[in-house]
């Protein structure tokens, strides 16, 4: 689809698995800060719910899509990005919320090369934000809350909560792999744009919270979805392909002169 240039910068996509309540208060954030940069919010909703969209803003342009058979998280997005002609593409969790706007400090920073921005994100109880993350794997699962973990300078990976994509970049590599069903997508996706030459890009001095929904580690179908889509991710071309490239950039930056 073409990028108009006489348009707002943004479409968004945040799917809904009954969450329609949890759903709106983001709405009203967004109509209230970020509103004016909002060409669309695509709101997909994955199993039949109450609607309760006649409570979201007013003028906020909202389309719904209601989908006759559950789908992943990848697929979701990637039928949102479907309705996508803007040249950036907002990945939203339902349960992300908004103190400001936060939007146009990250499209005001973004670098020519940057595929993917993201602000910091706190997480509920916790006064510095989510620590960075480090290449994905068993060892780096198990140390990443003990004390002494090396927590690198800049992130290998973000988690899916908020991910603003440049569009191109999202169109080149394909988005996400709708192999993964839930979990393991947004590492993923990660790894393919730095593969294909995209920066991932954090605005340090900006803040989103996350209402954290854990249900990975309360139902034991999510936990299932979980572990094997960590296998599938240990078990791809693009985690090793992954790899090299940062070892062979920790190479490059280690190197005297």
């Amino acid at each position: 689809m073409p990028e108009l240039t006489d348009r707002p910068p943004l479409t968004i996509s945040i799917v809904s698995h009954g969450q329609q309540a949890l759903i709106l208060p983001l709405l009203h954030q967004l109509a209230r800060f970020c509103g004016p940069l909002i060409h669309r919010v695509v709101l997909t909703v994955n199993i039949p719910e109450p609607d309760l969209l006649g409570d979201a803003p007013p003028g906020l342009p909202l389309l719904r899509l209601d989908n006759p058979a559950p789908m992943g998280f990848g697929a979701n997005n990637n039928q949102a990005f479907g309705h996508c002609e803007t040249p950036w593409f907002l990945v939203l969790n339902p349960d992300i919320r908004l103190d400001h706007d936060v939007l146009s400090p990250l499209l005001a920073q973004a670098a020519a090369g940057a595929g993917l921005l993201a602000p910091r994100i706190l997480e509920p109880g916790k006064a510095a934000p989510e620590q960075h993350r480090a290449l994905l794997t068993p060892t780096e699962i198990l140390q990443r809350r003990k004390p002494g973990y090396g927590i690198p300078a800049v992130p290998d990976w973000i988690p899916g909560l908020f991910m603003l994509f440049r569009s191109e970049a999202y169109r080149q590599i394909g988005g996400f792999d709708e192999r993964f069903f839930m979990y393991g997508e947004d590492f993923d996706i990660c790894a393919r744009l730095r593969l294909a030459g995209w920066r991932i890009q954090i605005a340090e001095d900006q803040r989103a919270r996350h209402e954290a929904q854990r249900a990975s580690r309360t139902r034991l179908r999510h936990l299932w979805w979980h572990v094997s889509s960590l296998l599938k991710v240990w078990g791809s071309r693009a985690f090793w392909r992954y790899r090299a490239l940062l070892a062979r950039e920790a190479a490059q930056a280690s190197r005297p002169g």
